[in-house]
C-alpha cells in the first residue's frame, strides 16, 4: 500500500493506493478532512464494436450511510441517483471525456462511492480527485491529469474549498477543473459578480489546479501502470504501416480486406508468444482505420467538394441538415462500388470534412453556418402571459430554438423535500427542464429525466436563484418548468431568459431581469474566433460550449465546457466580455416584453397570510391527531403550513376563505380577558349554573345567580343547550377556571 498526502484549502487530503479495490484497473481511497471517497475506474478489454462514440460512463453513488441516515421508504436501500449525485457525476464527465484519444471505442467506467461525509469538504471535489488518479494510475489511455477545486469569495478574499461557514457568507461558488496547462471546466454561481472579478477567481483556482496536477503526477509515477497496448503499438506500428500502405498501393480496393485479414492472421502467429490476439488485433485496427482514413479522405473530399461547401451555407437548419444528408448518401453511394467493405471509413471521413469545412469557413471568412458574423446574436423575440390558467408563462425565441418557461406558486409545504448527503433538507425554489424528441423534429420514445434535463435544469435553477425574494418577503414555493419546443442550440440559456419572463409574468418580485448566452470556439493553431449565441452545429463541431447568465450588474452562473487541451486567460477574458455584449443586447429586448413583475398575482394563483403564534399555541390549533387544523382546512379549503418557530401559512385562492381561516385560528389562540364580552354558545347545564364557550375549546360557568338580573330558579328556565347568549368573564381564578355573567352583560345594557 502506498499513501499520498498534500494540503487543499488548509486540509489535509490522503490518497491511499493498493489497499481497496484492488482488481480494478485503477483505484484510490481519499480522505479528506472526514469526507472519503472510493474512486475506481475500468476499461473493458476491447473496443464496442459498430459505434462512432466513446462509451464513457461516470458514475457518483451516494451512500447515505455516509451521514449516518438509513433511507426513507419501504425498500430502505438506496434507490435512484438524487438529482445531486446526477450533477456530481456531470462534474466529473465533462472535463475527463475529451482527454481521450481519438478513435478510442472501449467501454471506461468510473465508480466514486461516498462512504463518509464531513460537510465542510466537498465530496463531489474530492471524487473528482479520485477519478482523476484513478484513471491516470491506470493502464487506460488517459490524458490526464486533471484537478478541480472550489472557488469562493468572502469579505473580498478568494478562498480555495470554502467550509459551510465559509460558503454561507461567499458571494461566488466556483468550480474550475483543468490540466497544468489549462482550464478545461468551469461551473459557477454567483451573486451578480462582475466579469473581472469571475475571471480572476477562475485563474486563483487554477493555481492551486496546478500544484494538484503535479500531486497526482508525482502518485501516478510512482504507482501508475503502463498504458495498456502501449508496448504493442511501439512494437508493431512500423511492421504493420509498412504492410497496409504497401496493400494501398499495390492492390485493388475489391482485394484489399482478404489482403488485411491475412496479414494481421500472421501478426497473431508471429507475436502471440509476446503478445495477446486481442492485444495485435486492438491495434492493427487502430492503424488500419488511420492509414484507411488517409487514403480515402482526400477522395471523398474531392467527391464532394462543391455540393458539401454549398450544404454548409445553408441557413436553416432542418434544410441544411437534409442537404448534408444527401451529399452524404451521394458519396457512399459512390465508394460503395470502389471500396465495398469500407463503407464506415467513408462515413467517418465524410464527417471530418463537414467539420473541417465548417471550421475554415469560420476562421478564415468570419461567416458561419447562418449567415451571422461571429458576435452576432440569432433574432430574439420575448412574449409572456401565453396561458390564461398558469400563474405565470413566458416564450422566449432566438433563432430556431424556443422555449416556454412556465411558473407555478404553491404553498410553503409545497416545497421540495431533499433525501441527500447535503445539510440542505429542503428547497422552496425548482426549475426544471424538459427536452422533448418534437423540438428536434425527432420521434423517439419519451423516458424521464435524462442527465442532460437534471444538468440544464440546474443551470438555469442556479442562474435566477439569487433573484428569488425570501420567504419572509415572498411566502411561496416556485416552481418553473421549461419546456424546449424548438432546439438549434444553447436551449439552457434560453431557459433562463423565459424563466425571467415566466417568473414576472406570475408576479414574482424578483429585483432584475437575468439572460443569458451560450458561447463557442473555433480554434486552429494561434487563430482564435470567439462566436457569440451558438446553434447546434457550431457546438457539435466547435472547441468549446461556454454559457453565461447574469444580470446587467454582473454575472449569476457559468457553465463551461472544453473540447481540447483546454483555454487560457485571454481566451477567456474575451468570451466573457463577448458575452456581456450578448445578454446586454437580449436582456434589452426581453425588457420590452416584460418591463418589471406584474403589480399583482394571477387570479389562480394562491394568496398567502402570514403570521406568527406562540409555538406554544401550535398544539392548540394542530388539535388531537390534527383533528383541530383538519376541521378548519375542511370548512375553508385552504392549505395551511405551520412552521416549528410558530409562522403559520395560510393559502387560499378565494380570499374570503383564507379570512375565514385566519379568524378561526385566532380564535382558537385567543386568551379569554377579564373584562372582555364574548358571544357565547351554550354547552352544558348542571343544577348551579350552565357552560358556555367563549372561544373554541374554551368554555366557562355562567352560575345560576349569574344567569339573570332577577333570581333564578331553575336554569333551564332561561336557557337551553345550543343557545348563544352574550356574556362578560367577570373572573379567572388561579386554576385557570374562567368565571361569566349574562347579569353584568343585561345590567350595562340599561344604562
Amino acid at each position: 500500500m502506498h499513501i499520498f498526502k498534500t494540503q487543499v484549502g488548509g486540509r489535509t487530503l490522503t490518497v491511499e493506493i493498493g489497499k481497496l479495490a484492488k482488481q480494478a484497473s485503477g483505484s484510490a481511497f481519499l480522505r479528506y478532512g472526514d469526507t472519503t471517497i472510493l474512486s475506481t475506474a475500468v476499461a473493458s478489454a476491447e473496443p464496442r464494436e459498430g459505434i462512432d462514440f466513446f462509451p464513457l460512463t461516470v458514475d457518483y453513488e451516494e451512500r447515505l450511510y455516509a451521514v449516518g441516515k438509513i433511507p426513507g421508504g419501504f425498500i430502505k436501500r438506496e434507490g435512484r441517483p438524487s438529482e445531486k449525485a446526477v450533477l456530481s457525476a456531470r462534474l466529473i464527465d465533462r472535463p475527463i471525456r475529451p482527454l481521450f484519444p481519438e478513435g478510442f471505442r472501449n467501454d471506461v467506467q468510473v465508480i466514486n462511492t461516498v462512504m463518509s461525509v464531513e460537510q465542510d469538504n466537498a465530496p463531489e471535489i474530492t471524487a473528482m480527485l479520485g477519478a482523476s488518479i484513478a484513471l491516470s494510475i491506470s493502464d487506460i489511455p488517459f490524458l490526464g491529469p486533471i484537478a478541480g477545486v472550489i472557488v469562493g469569495r468572502v469579505d473580498k478574499q478568494l478562498v480555495i474549498n470554502p467550509t459551510v461557514e465559509q460558503a454561507e457568507k461567499s458571494d461566488m461558488h466556483i468550480v474550475v477543473v483543468g490540466t497544468k496547462e489549462a482550464v478545461m471546466m468551469v461551473e459557477a454561481g454567483a451573486k451578480e459578480v462582475p466579469e473581472g472579478e469571475i475571471l480572476e477567481a477562475i485563474m486563483f483556482g487554477h493555481d492551486e489546479i496546478k500544484r494538484l496536477v503535479a500531486f497526482i503526477e508525482g502518485i501516478q509515477a510512482e504507482v501508475g501502470l503502463p498504458i495498456r497496448g502501449q508496448a504493442v503499438y511501439d512494437a508493431l506500428k512500423d511492421d504493420v504501416t509498412e504492410k497496409i500502405a504497401g496493400i494501398l498501393a499495390n492492390q485493388s480496393p475489391a482485394d484489399w480486406k482478404a489482403a488485411f485479414d491475412e496479414v494481421l492472421a500472421a501478426l497473431v502467429q508471429q507475436a502471440n508468444q509476446q503478445f495477446s490476439r486481442k492485444e495485435i488485433t486492438t491495434v492493427f485496427n487502430k492503424i488500419l482505420d488511420s492509414n484507411l482514413m488517409n487514403k480515402i479522405k482526400p477522395e471523398v473530399a474531392n467527391f464532394v467538394n462543391e455540393d458539401l461547401e454549398k450544404a454548409i451555407r445553408i441557413f436553416e437548419k432542418q434544410e441544411r441538415n437534409n442537404k448534408l444528408d444527401f451529399v452524404k448518401d451521394l458519396a457512399q453511394n459512390h465508394f460503395v462500388q470502389i471500396y465495398p467493405d469500407f463503407g464506415k471509413v467513408v462515413a467517418n471521413a465524410y464527417g471530418k470534412l463537414v467539420k473541417e469545412r465548417v471550421r475554415r469557413m469560420i476562421i478564415n471568412e468570419s461567416i458561419r453556418p447562418d449567415g451571422r458574423k461571429p458576435q452576432e446574436v440569432r433574432p430574439v423575440a420575448s412574449e409572456a402571459g401565453l396561458l390564461p390558467r398558469a400563474h405565470g408563462s413566458g416564450l422566449f425565441t432566438r433563432g430556431q430554438t424556443q422555449v416556454m418557461t412556465v411558473a407555478t406558486l404553491g404553498a410553503v409545504g409545497d416545497e421540495q423535500i431533499l433525501d441527500g448527503l447535503g445539510i440542505e433538507e429542503s428547497k422552496r425554489y425548482m426549475h426544471h427542464y424538459n427536452f422533448p424528441p418534437y423540438s428536434v423534429g425527432e420521434a423517439r420514445p419519451m423516458r424521464g429525466a435524462s442527465r442532460r434535463d437534471i444538468g440544464h435544469g440546474a443551470l438555469a435553477e442556479r442562474a435566477l436563484e439569487p433573484m428569488i425574494p425570501t420567504e419572509l418577503d415572498f411566502p411561496y414555493t416556485i416552481r418553473l418548468v421549461s419546456e424546449v419546443l424548438e432546439s438549434n442550440g444553447s436551449s439552457s440559456m434560453a431557459s433562463v431568459c423565459g424563466s425571467t419572463l415566466a417568473l414576472m409574468d406570475a408576479g414574482v418580485p424578483i429585483a432584475r431581469h437575468v439572460s443569458g448566452v451560450a458561447m463557442g470556439l473555433i480554434k486552429e493553431g494561434d487563430q482564435v474566433v470567439v462566436l457569440t449565441d451558438i446553434q447546434g452545429m457550431e457546438d457539435a463541431l466547435g472547441d468549446m460550449d461556454f454559457k453565461v447568465a447574469g444580470t446587467d450588474r454582473g454575472v449569476t452562473a457559468i457553465q463551461m465546457d472544453i473540447k481540447i487541451g483546454g483555454i487560457d486567460r485571454a481566451i477567456l477574458e474575451r468570451a466573457l466580455a463577448q458575452a456581456y455584449e450578448g445578454r446586454m443586447h437580449i436582456m434589452s429586448i426581453m425588457k420590452e416584453a416584460v418591463p418589471a413583475p406584474r403589480a399583482e398575482l394571477s387570479p389562480y394563483a394562491p394568496r398567502i397570510i402570514s403570521f406568527s403564534i406562540d409555538p406554544d399555541k401550535i398544539r392548540t390549533v394542530i388539535g388531537a391527531g390534527g383533528k383541530t387544523i383538519k376541521k378548519i382546512i375542511d370548512e375553508t379549503g385552504v392549505k395551511i403550513d405551520i412552521e416549528d418557530d410558530g409562522r403559520v401559512f395560510i393559502a387560499a385562492v378565494d380570499m374570503e376563505a383564507g379570512q375565514r381561516a385566519l379568524k378561526m385560528i385566532q380564535d382558537l389562540i385567543e386568551d379569554v380577558e377579564v373584562g372582555k364580552t364574548y358571544l357565547g354558545k351554550v354547552m352544558r347545564i348542571m343544577d348551579f349554573g350552565a357552560f358556555v364557550e367563549v372561544l373554541p375549546g374554551k368554555e366557562g360557568l355562567v352560575h345560576i345567580s349569574q344567569l339573570a338580573e332577577q333570581r333564578v330558579n331553575k336554569v333551564d328556565d332561561v336557557v337551553s343547550v345550543g343557545d348563544e347568549i352574550v356574556v362578560k368573564v367577570i373572573k379567572i381564578d388561579e386554576q385557570g377556571r374562567v368565571n361569566l355573567s349574562r347579569k353584568a352583560v343585561l345590567q350595562e345594557q340599561k344604562q
